[in-house]
């Protein structure tokens, strides 16, 4: 028998983390439109997710247990540590939260939150005028804040995959995409050929090469 109670069990932490992040993500995002709020609790209920797992019962273990234990023996699975599965399944020597995945994770959230709040700062500069978000982020993708969303949640899934965060992740970007979809339609009828340009001009949601690197396209 392993005794968990040290490293999960912990419901407090878990209800602590997801309202610190959800507060942080809010305080970025800033949802006001019934779609905003569909979107950020979307991305509300992957942290819940998360965090149930990373503090409160480790299913994600318990279900894979068998198959971890066979073909990694020397790991203890219920460890807290463990709970970081890419860093044990490559063993990597060193404490996970210094690892090269937990390493990438924090660059992930930390860009997508910076994407996130960057974005919001120009549509909220766009809407109070009346017009159409090309600056800051926007220059470089017409739906930044869904990009931050999405690195936001990659962040944390490779920091501590989990089975239900895994099946959520998809329909998450699926769901992010079809709003995006419903929201050009809505540009496309309120600015119309200005948009059609935008749209032309700038990808939707992986910025071209050339926006990255601040020089110009070269004209076709």
């Amino acid at each position: 028998m392993h005794d968990v109670t040290s490293a999960y069990g912990l419901w407090g932490y878990a209800l602590v983390n997801a309202a610190v992040f959800i507060i942080f993500a809010f305080s970025f995002a800033k949802p006001k439109t019934a779609r905003d709020w569909r979107s950020f609790g979307a991305f509300s209920a992957f942290l819940v997710a998360l965090f149930a797992e990373m503090y409160g019962f480790p299913l994600t273990i318990y279900m894979l247990s068998g198959w971890l234990q066979s073909r990694f023996p020397g790991v203890d699975w219920f460890s807290h540590d463990a709970g970081h599965l890419l860093e044990m399944m490559f063993g990597w020597k060193t404490n996970p939260h210094f690892g090269p995945f937990h390493v990438l994770s924090y660059a992930l959230i930390g860009a997508g939150f910076w994407l996130t709040a960057a974005a919001w700062r120009s549509l909220y500069d766009a809407q109070r005028t009346g017009q159409l978000a090309t600056a800051g982020a926007y220059a470089s993708m017409r739906h930044p804040q869904y990009v931050g969303f999405v690195l936001v949640l990659l962040g944390f899934l490779i920091q501590w995959p989990t089975l239900l965060t895994l099946a959520m992740f998809p329909m998450l970007v699926v769901m992010y995409v079809r709003l995006s979809r419903s929201e050009e339609r809505e540009a496309l009828a309120q600015f119309g050929d200005a948009y059609r340009e935008y749209m032309h001009r700038v990808p939707a949601f992986v910025p071209r090469w050339a926006a990255l690197t601040g020089h110009p396209a070269a004209p076709v």
